[in-house]
């Protein structure tokens, strides 16, 4: 396919807003592709806290069975220094979580949705859908360019 029927096609595909300049759409798409890895660090971050809470709740089982194995001593050690202990200076996981969530994700996200309104018309993935239309073989099943077609 030809430039020209590439961006003819892409003009029908109506994604991107009238007069809006490759650079524009490139520099939102990079804001937006930032606030994905954000996403996935929020992702490895909740990971983080149930493998915590699994643990802690693990070792509590453990003291148990120390206990019931004949050493109260060292079930005692390590529930009085381990068991529902802070994971970082006065914080379990599940505040850790709260804090990244209200004071740096959700302003993110914002910021990100700001981006988008104010100069895509909030349009998201601008810059992925006209990679897909340039990238994709024409006519080709497994290549459509939406569900419906």
């Amino acid at each position: 396919m030809t430039v020209q029927n590439d961006t003819e096609q892409i003009e029908k595909d109506k994604r991107r807003p009238e007069g809006l300049d490759d650079a524009t759409v490139e520099a939102v798409g990079a804001v937006s592709e930032a606030l994905e890895w954000v996403e996935r660090a929020r992702g490895e971050l909740y990971t983080f806290h149930q493998l915590m809470g699994r643990a802690d709740l693990l070792l509590g089982e453990a003291c148990d069975k120390l206990r019931d194995a004949g050493h109260p001593e060292a079930a005692d050690r390590l529930e009085r220094e381990l068991v529902g202990r802070n994971v970082v200076y006065g914080r379990w996981t599940f505040q850790i979580v709260e804090d990244f969530d209200d004071h740096y994700w959700s302003v993110f996200r914002d910021h990100e949705r700001r981006v988008r309104d104010e100069l895509q018309d909030g349009i998201r993935h601008v810059y992925e859908s006209e990679m897909k239309e340039r990238r994709r073989t024409h006519g080709k099943a497994g290549h459509e360019r939406r569900p419906d077609e």
